[in-house]
């Protein structure tokens, strides 16, 4: 049995989810891998290094490289970077924030994606840094608990927006969460604002990511030269979690679900407990 398509979306095979099911473990481990090594004086580069090597060790490759001509391994997104840093030389200092955001791609030739992100705390992080990565932390939460069988894609913008806003921050409109399985972007696409009620109907078998971008202040972004990295317009702080996900029966699978503690992200004594 093979994928089929609904409307454009991919519904897998029972064979083909665990293969992807494993490819999303894999990314899910080299995360919280990459929790372990992190300290203040470490490099951006060096994270890529590890998380490249991590992942073609394991006979996977790993999806940001070479993809749309993306330089580098893994994506570090740090402070007011909202997504799609690219390692280099930066060192990391205390109270600063990163986000890292990790896709696996297994078999390493023509596999399935697991795609999953993180923040992480580098040393004793502001207020502010605070607010904006636990924001952040809970929109996700908040976005997965709606998901299930007959919710509406809506739904899961409508509730991220209406908590973040509550809470201060604002709602990145101009990246979306997405359809992944054997390619690493595909519909849907997941917006992290909208209006309850609207939107395509979940079914059973999708597989999608929602990875919801957080500001402290405004939500527009900004592009910069090398064609990747998006700021905050107004240079604030910005944090992002994501996780890939299947529509149950029931309600979701956490693809990308972590074993154990996040280290650097979730020991923290102010994180809400899962």
């Amino acid at each position: 049995m093979h994928t089929w398509v609904m409307d454009r979306v991919e519904i897998l095979s029972a064979r083909e989810l665990e293969t992807m099911r494993r490819s999303c473990r894999m990314a899910a481990s080299c995360l919280s891998a990459v929790g372990e090594i992190l300290h203040v004086g470490i490099t951006t580069e060096d994270i890529n290094r590890f998380v490249h090597e991590y992942i073609t060790s394991r006979d996977a490759y790993p999806a940001p490289l070479n993809y749309n001509g993306f330089p580098k391994s893994v994506c570090t997104s740090v402070n007011e970077v909202v997504c799609h840093g690219i390692p280099g030389p930066q060192v990391l200092t205390s109270g600063d924030i990163i986000n890292v955001d990790v896709t696996t791609m297994l078999p390493k030739v023509a596999g399935y994606f697991g795609d999953t992100s993180a923040m992480f705390y580098i040393g004793d992080p502001s207020e502010d840094a605070q607010k904006v990565v636990e924001v952040a932390r809970e929109s996700l939460r908040r976005a997965i608990a709606v998901v299930g069988p007959g919710a509406r894609l809506g739904d899961i913008g409508h509730v991220i927006q209406s908590y973040a806003e509550a809470q201060g921050c604002s709602v990145v409109r101009d990246y979306v969460g997405h359809g992944v399985g054997r390619k690493f972007h595909m519909p849907p696409q997941v917006a992290h604002y909208g209006t309850a009620g609207t939107g395509r109907r979940l079914k059973e078998g999708m597989t999608f990511t929602i990875e919801p971008m957080i500001n402290l202040g405004g939500f527009e972004t900004e592009l910069q030269s090398d064609g990747w990295t998006v700021l905050t317009r107004d240079r604030s702080l910005s944090a992002q979690f994501e996780h890939t996900l299947r529509v149950t029966s029931s309600g979701c699978e956490v693809l990308t679900a972590r074993e154990g503690v996040l280290k650097h992200s979730e020991d923290r004594p102010w994180v809400r407990a899962a």
